[in-house]
């Protein structure tokens, strides 16, 4: 048996004073798999009234930091609630964004009411999920329930994403509400009326869509260096998703090593929603698609986030979880089975509506349906494939990093690394995370670089545990 040469990193060699000395070696100590921790970044607007800057990553809690921290009625508050709601376990950070500072435009929303009543009655408002109800006497005008409702809405609902004024006469029927955030995110947002009163009607009407959305880079740039798992977003349009998906590409490729999953959520119309995944095209971007809910997309995307980061085990699919607090679309709505396949053939994640009235995940996809050349390829198809590979690669790192700090490269060197691979590599078969490294075990291959002498270079075959979502059975009949 070849003798392995004792190396100690506090003992010099060169001692003659007589002795017994003994040092300390922890590298040997860790032999479990690294924790699989995820870390959810939002990125989103705020607004002036937030404590926390623009481009300045925080954590947060709680709603009610958010709201603090972000302005109360943002686009980052309101993704950070629907993120707990869904999660509330979360490690979660914001990066804010102020609104554009090139003329960026705010939504507006007019409801004009008619009267008087001639039943008692209620009017019920719904923006996005959140149904506001104020009750009609009989002989009401339009304007006493115009003035009702503002009253109703500054008392009880500081937080939504407008705010509301009452026009003067001969308009004070009339309410308008503005997005506190400009752009294009506040547009995600439905509105509905409806009264039950005789003689009263209400009119909705989008007067002012919002445009020009804030630079998403920047709040990118911002948090480069930071470590997070998942990154969930508001914005849904090809130009910001174009750059979330270069920052994902740069953060998680093999010089970085932090990678990362996009999220984004979208309610519109399918075939538009097909032809943006097909054009962003990434295999660390996911899109939720729900259509038809009141929730709005930035809300879908929120929730989407905080459910894949409740699972730390990267190869367990994630079909029925439950987005929580998500709305369930009306049944007209809702996605049929072949619309379902559709989306699943296009890189979208389909939400479908479960026992209960719960949305859920019907099969977590990435956008990734092409390779470079334009052909068809599964191999990135689920997200959870990344989300492993990225934990294979992490398991590795640490294991060399901790087994060889400050290693020697001799012909012995290579066998030793190839071991403690192949230990990791048992260790994630273990926990079903990868399998067959057996039959794999021959293309682990560790070796020096024959280019530079101090490099040492090694190929290592991952199996990856694929989701069992189809079960195919046959029921013969006997008589």
């Amino acid at each position: 048996m070849a003798s392995e040469n004792i190396s100690f990193d506090s003992i010099p060699a060169s001692i003659r004073k007589p002795g017994k000395y003994f040092e300390y070696n922890t590298k040997l100590a860790v032999r479990t798999l690294p924790a699989n921790r995820q870390r959810l970044l939002i990125v989103a607007q705020r607004l002036s009234t937030g404590s926390v800057a623009q481009k300045v990553p925080a954590q947060v809690f709680s709603d009610s930091e958010a709201a603090a921290y972000f302005g109360e009625g943002s686009i980052a508050h309101l993704m950070v609630r629907a993120a707990i709601k869904a999660y509330p376990y979360l490690d979660l950070s914001v990066c804010a964004l102020d609104d554009s500072a090139t003329n960026p435009v705010a939504r507006a929303e007019t409801l004009t009411l008619a009267g008087p009543a001639t039943t008692s009655g209620v009017i019920a408002l719904s923006v996005g999920n959140v149904v506001i109800e104020v009750g009609i006497a009989t002989g009401d005008t339009a304007v006493k329930i115009a003035t009702a409702i503002k009253a109703a809405l500054d008392a009880g609902y500081p937080d939504l994403p407008f705010t509301v004024s009452q026009g003067t006469a001969p308009n004070d029927h009339i309410l308008t509400f503005t997005a506190r955030n400009k752009g294009t995110v506040a547009n995600q947002v439905d509105f509905a009326a409806e009264a039950t009163a005789s003689g009263v009607t209400a009119a909705l009407a989008e007067t002012t869509p919002g445009s020009v959305d804030p630079d998403i880079d920047d709040a990118l740039e911002a948090v480069f260096a930071e470590d997070y798992t998942l990154i969930a977003t508001p914005f849904n349009d090809q130009t910001s998703l174009t750059a979330l998906r270069d920052h994902l590409d740069s953060v998680s490729g093999p010089m970085e090593q932090r990678p990362a999953v996009g999220i984004y959520g979208y309610d519109g119309v399918l075939a538009d929603c097909t032809t943006l995944a097909g054009n962003i095209n990434s295999g660390r971007i996911l899109c939720a698609y729900l259509r038809g809910t009141k929730s709005p997309a930035y809300e879908i995307a929120a929730a989407m986030a905080a459910v894949m980061a409740s699972e730390e085990d990267p190869a367990r699919p994630l079909n029925t979880l439950e987005l929580k607090k998500i709305a369930a679309p009306p049944v007209a709505s809702r996605l049929s089975r072949t619309e379902q396949e559709s989306l699943l053939y296009n890189g979208v994640t389909p939400l479908e509506v479960g026992p209960g009235e719960k949305v859920q995940i019907v099969r977590a996809i990435t956008t990734y349906i092409h390779d470079p050349q334009g052909i068809d390829d599964v191999s990135l198809l689920d997200v959870t494939t990344i989300r492993t590979l990225d934990y294979v690669r992490k398991a590795c790192r640490e294991r060399i990093a901790l087994r060889f700090p400050r290693e020697k490269l001799s012909s012995k060197t290579p066998d030793k690394v190839r071991d403690q691979l192949l230990d990791v590599l048992y260790s994630l078969e273990s926990l079903e995370i990868v399998e067959e490294v057996d039959a794999n075990a021959a293309g682990l291959v560790v070796e020096r670089d024959l280019q530079d002498v101090n490099r040492l270079d090694a190929k290592i075959p991952v199996d990856v545990v694929n989701g069992l979502h189809v079960f195919a059975g046959r029921i013969d009949l006997l008589l």
